[in-house]
């Protein structure tokens, strides 16, 4: 109820301040596990991807925004868990996998960092999409978000048709083969935004 409360005071601010097309929200099953994977361009992601469609999206987010108490829980109802950058987080893995057994909505930035104003030639892919993708064999929806976040602005978010990886689901990878398998997906989110 409050969720829903908070999507619409999110959809009318974003409809006074922002010029928002979403395309492809029709590829969003409306049940079941679901791995969506964007490109991170600014602070406003999660909700321009969010707010359109009518399942929570549980994302990873890097544990320093949990270190206010307040923020921290504001964000936890919103329904983001804190991951540690910079290193394998097991029980950041272990809450993705948790999610996507409870058949919800997994929320994922593999470039790890937000991308504006820098060269993507010099962003490290994180494996952990591939991981998860692998463990749990939950569909991928790639999700490619543009524009600028200044007001009155346009901002583009497309959803593409899910898909699976093809991987053996106890097979142990490397964790080269898992940034390149990430990549892969990456390449799919990179694809949409060069859409017209």
């Amino acid at each position: 109820m409050l969720i829903n409360i908070f999507r619409g005071f999110v959809t009318i601010v974003f409809a006074i301040f922002y010029r928002v097309e979403v395309i492809g929200k029709e590829n969003v099953p409306e049940t079941g596990p679901l791995i969506l994977c964007a490109n991170h361009n600014g602070e406003l992601d999660m909700f321009f991807i969010g707010y359109k469609i009518k399942r929570l999206v549980r994302y990873m987010a890097k544990e320093e925004l949990f270190r206010n108490p307040l923020f921290a829980k504001f964000i936890t109802w919103l329904g983001a868990f804190p991951v540690k950058r910079g290193k394998g987080d097991v029980e950041a893995i272990k809450t993705s996998l948790r999610i996507l057994e409870n058949n919800e909505v997994l929320g994922i930035f593999p470039e790890g960092t937000r991308m504006k104003n820098k060269d993507a030639k010099s962003i490290r892919i994180k494996p952990g999409v591939a991981l998860i993708a692998q463990k749990s064999g939950a569909p991928i929806i790639p999700v490619a978000v543009s524009g600028r976040y200044r007001p009155f602005s346009k901002i583009k978010v497309v959803f593409g048709k899910p898909f699976r990886l093809d991987l053996e689901k106890d097979k142990k990878y490397t964790n080269s083969e898992l940034v390149e398998i990430a990549k892969d997906i990456m390449s799919k989110v990179y694809a949409l935004m060069e859409e017209k």
